[in-house]
């Protein structure tokens, strides 16, 4: 029987806000349907502490959360992607690691943003 699982990768260049907000909302929304992660392409090497503050203030579980390079993915043993989201405009201008059996890839950013990182 087929796993009714759904891994989930939100991509965003410095991987501290946006991304870190869109896993933990799949996460909780989706548990049990869907498995979120997150990568970037230069990724800040923290979460945005407004980030971690927002998610508390609704409940939303927050250990664990980490910024991570996009490449972590492409590794042997890593999981596919059934959908791969793209949440800023600069990682929808970046060619992404292969990584996900379908790669949608909508962006989600907002045309012009240059604020927060991530």
């Amino acid at each position: 029987m087929p796993s009714l699982l759904n891994n989930a990768l939100f991509r965003c260049t410095g991987n501290s806000v946006r991304s870190i907000l869109g896993e933990a909302l799949m996460n909780k929304i989706g548990e049990g349907r869907f498995r979120a992660d997150i990568a970037g392409s230069q990724p800040k090497g923290e979460v945005h502490p407004m980030s971690l503050e927002v998610l508390e203030s609704f409940g939303y579980p927050t250990e664990g959360l980490h910024s991570k390079n996009w490449n972590e993915f492409t590794k042997p043993g890593a999981p596919k992607f059934d959908f791969i989201f793209t949440v800023c405009d600069n990682a929808a201008g970046e060619k992404a690691a292969p990584c996900g059996r379908v790669n949608l890839s909508p962006c989600i950013g907002r045309r012009g943003s240059r604020r927060g990182g991530g």
